[in-house]
């Protein structure tokens, strides 16, 4: 269906930190024949008066209610379960919830709003990894021997304004909010900083990375084996399928290097996706297929399909899911998944 250019969505982004400002407040402008984004919402008013004037939106909110009542225009707002109730859409970055408990009150909240809740998966819809799903899909069944998945990201060249004028109060709402989510989360584990130091890593990076296993291979069988570093920021995994092991590695540093993808080892085809960093546009994110042809040659192909970048792309399945009503493949009851895979993870960890 062709998208009618007629139709621009409000935007209004809580929360202007280095994501908004690498991310989202670029990508919005860059598909401003589909958005336009009309108010932002921050506890920093330093963050806000930045924001807005580099990226020229007209209205700023410290309240998230406030917001919603100055700025009625507004169509789509990334946050999450206020907003439905509001009846506005929603895109949530990622983690969308660290509880079970927090996916299902935003499912509710979308059933009830019957808007769109869409998870920023961005990865998803990389041109490169929609080829890759194609080619998994078409594998000969039981082919698969063994999946690596890998997510190793020092400092990605973002170049953020850093804004600390914040509440004095914040501060400790945040911490007894996390506390109480940590407590939820985790139960007695909750009481071990580096149980509450790896739930978080894994919800702020892996969720990338199991969003898209899942997607390419289902839900793992269970978790054989977990381990970390002492510092909390390595962690290794070992997942059981039906016919194969994949093996997760993930960690964080100081190397000014994004080494993230995930390869599929087949009987006669190895696929590899690789991502770049997302704090740049057009960097390419491509696969690679090397495999054994019939005749016995090997070949080597490279899949590029598009220097758009996963964020664009991803605005653009948001807008479509909006107007003309597409089918959202990464919503709240979708993104549950990741935590349900994290438990599997903290149950076995050493």
């Amino acid at each position: 269906m062709t998208i009618p250019v007629e139709t621009i969505l409000n935007v209004a982004i809580i929360g202007v930190g280095e994501v908004a400002m690498v991310t989202h407040l670029p990508t919005l402008m860059l598909c401003s024949h589909m958005f336009k984004t009309v108010a932002l919402v921050d506890i920093s008013r330093d963050s806000l008066a930045h924001c807005a004037k580099k990226f020229h939106v007209p209205a700023t909110y410290t309240d998230v209610g406030e917001m919603l009542k100055g700025s009625p225009e507004v169509d789509l707002v990334i946050h999450a379960v206020q907003c439905l109730n509001a009846g506005k859409h929603v895109l949530i970055e990622k983690p969308m919830a660290l509880t079970k408990s927090g996916a299902d009150e935003i499912e509710a909240a979308r059933k009830k709003s019957g808007k769109v809740a869409f998870v920023g998966y961005q990865r998803r819809f990389a041109g490169a990894f929609l080829r890759t799903k194609e080619l998994v899909e078409a594998l000969p069944k039981d082919s698969i021997n063994y999946v690596r998945v890998r997510d190793i990201i020092g400092w990605c060249g973002a170049f953020p304004g850093k804004f600390t004028d914040f509440p004095p109060e914040a501060g400790a709402e945040r911490q007894a909010l996390n506390a109480q989510l940590f407590n939820e989360a985790l139960g007695p584990k909750a009481a071990n900083p580096l149980d509450k130091k790896t739930w978080h890593v894994l919800n702020a990076l892996a969720t990338h990375d199991m969003s898209v296993m899942r997607e390419l291979l289902g839900m793992p069988i269970k978790c054989l084996a977990a381990t970390r570093n002492p510092a909390g920021f390595f962690t290794s995994v070992i997942f059981q399928y039906p016919n194969f092991n994949a093996y997760f590695e993930m960690g964080v540093d100081n190397v000014v290097k994004f080494d993230a993808e995930i390869e599929i080892y087949a009987q006669n085809k190895h696929i590899k996706l690789n991502y770049d960093t997302p704090y740049i546009k057009g960097l390419p994110i491509t696969a690679t297929v090397v495999e054994r042809k019939a005749n016995g040659d090997h070949s080597e192909e490279l899949i590029r399909p598009t220097y758009e970048d996963a964020y664009t792309l991803e605005y653009k399945a948001l807008y479509n899911a909006i107007v003309n009503g597409t089918e959202v493949r990464n919503g709240p009851l979708d993104a549950k998944e990741d935590l349900e895979i994290f438990m599997m993870i903290m149950d076995v960890m050493i």
